[in-house]
């Protein structure tokens, strides 16, 4: 891609809508575009935070680790989306791994340049502190659903929380065991969740794809 087709990716973000053409110009200029296999781990948890990742194409998943194994999805990235505020902010290291959930173009800004764009563009240090106050947001509503909410209630906030087709209707874009990592059960539970809803009727399953069929339903029996 060129210098301007890179600028344009940029300015269609919410960290770098504000910024004036000729930063986003160089911070295009600086940038690396790679293209990343599905599954491929683009970094880890302690890994050197010297990049904010822009999420091109394709979709990036955030997620943390035990020692035995165990994995909890915190977030999925959606194109347009921005990866690694935190380490522009506190210049820390990676607090999270991210790999890909299918082909992937990351567009990857070094963090000396989001650094110096927000020190001398206001409204892209406010576009940081915001996204790092909703990354806050997040994970403070995760750790309340995780104590307060059973599984079955978590699965359905996971579904609802997928983006919508353009024609509306919310189509499930994610294994069983994806969605198991993000709702923080076992494959194997969060399967006899879904078979209990598509009972109800709330979803539909066929071929491996499901699609939610009464979101209103879903949202109730959540509690949102």
């Amino acid at each position: 891609m060129t210098t301007a087709e890179l600028a344009r990716i940029l300015r269609a973000t919410d960290l770098f809508g504000s910024v004036p053409a000729e930063d986003l110009e160089a911070a295009a200029a600086a940038s690396r575009l790679r293209v990343f296999r599905r599954g491929q781990v683009v970094c880890t948890a302690g890994d050197p935070g010297e990049t904010v990742i822009v999420v091109v194409s394709g979709r990036l998943r955030v997620v943390v680790r035990s020692a035995d194994g165990g994995e909890l999805t915190l977030t999925v990235i959606q194109p347009g989306g921005v990866f690694g505020e935190l380490a522009a902010v506190d210049g820390g290291p990676r607090s999270a791994d991210a790999e890909t959930l299918e082909e992937s173009s990351l567009l990857l800004i070094p963090r000396e340049m989001v650094q110096d764009i927000c020190a001398r563009v206001p409204a892209a240090a406010m576009a940081l502190a915001r996204s790092v106050a909703a990354i806050l947001r997040r994970l403070t509503e995760n750790a309340s659903d995780l104590v307060f909410l059973d599984l079955p209630r978590r699965v359905a906030k996971v579904l609802l929380s997928q983006p919508r087709d353009e024609d509306g209707v919310i189509r499930l874009k994610m294994s069983q065991e994806q969605l198991a990592h993000q709702a923080a059960g076992t494959r194997q539970s969060v399967n006899a969740v879904l078979r209990g809803f598509e009972k109800r009727g709330w979803i539909e399953a066929h071929d491996r794809l499901m699609t939610v069929k009464q979101p209103a339903a879903l949202a109730r029996f959540a509690g949102n």
